[in-house]
């Protein structure tokens, strides 16, 4: 069964790489990897930088992030908070950015999940998704809302997947929603149940 080229739809996020900017506060929301971005910041700025900052980190893999975890220790980051996962992290997310002041920088680094869902939550509050950075790092596994009985999807790494609300086998679309921070999964299938393609990797 051929599939659509989604190369060029402009909904498909598309990321940079963090740079220190001059602002009043500094907000830092990164996962796993993401934290050796800002690292990477880190190098380029003075040592008094993160001293008007906040880092949210989400360590996942707290063995594989020893060192990530303890160099962003080691910045004097008054406000540094580690959390085991993302959605336990998403209430800190957002009273961090409800909360913020007029002059702050909003940094986000990490896996494709964390970056949708805190571009959402800044979204919400009344930032614009353009004013953000944003620098991929780590995993490409996928959100995916399911266009048929709008269920999500999370850590979706197969072509196609299955929805795990109606059980339809979705064709992982590169169309992006800010709105639900998800790709858009529409059943492969429909016309020919019986055509099951193969799972391939995709988005591991």
């Amino acid at each position: 069964m051929s599939q659509p080229d989604d190369s060029a739809i402009l909904s498909r996020p598309r990321y940079g790489k963090l740079s220190p900017v001059e602002a009043n506060f500094h907000v830092f929301v990164a996962d796993d990897s993401g934290g050796n971005s800002i690292l990477s910041l880190a190098q380029s700025v003075p040592k008094d930088f993160f001293n008007d900052a906040e880092i949210i980190y989400i360590n996942t893999k707290p063995v594989d992030n020893k060192a990530t975890l303890e160099g962003l220790e080691a910045l004097g980051c008054p406000r540094l908070y580690t959390g085991p996962t993302i959605k336990a992290a998403l209430p800190r997310i957002n009273a961090s950015l409800e909360r913020m002041r007029m002059g702050t920088q909003v940094y986000l680094a990490g896996s494709e999940s964390l970056l949708g869902l805190a571009t959402m939550i800044a979204m919400q509050v009344g930032l614009d998704h353009q004013a953000l950075q944003t620098e991929h790092q780590g995993s490409l596994a996928r959100r995916v809302q399911c266009v048929h009985c709008k269920g999500i999807t999370d850590n979706v790494t197969t072509q196609p997947a299955n929805c795990d609300h109606c059980g339809l086998l979705l064709l992982v679309r590169d169309h992006y929603s800010r709105r639900v921070a998800a790709f858009q999964g529409v059943n492969i299938n429909a016309e020919d149940p019986s055509d099951i393609p193969v799972k391939e990797e995709m988005f591991s």
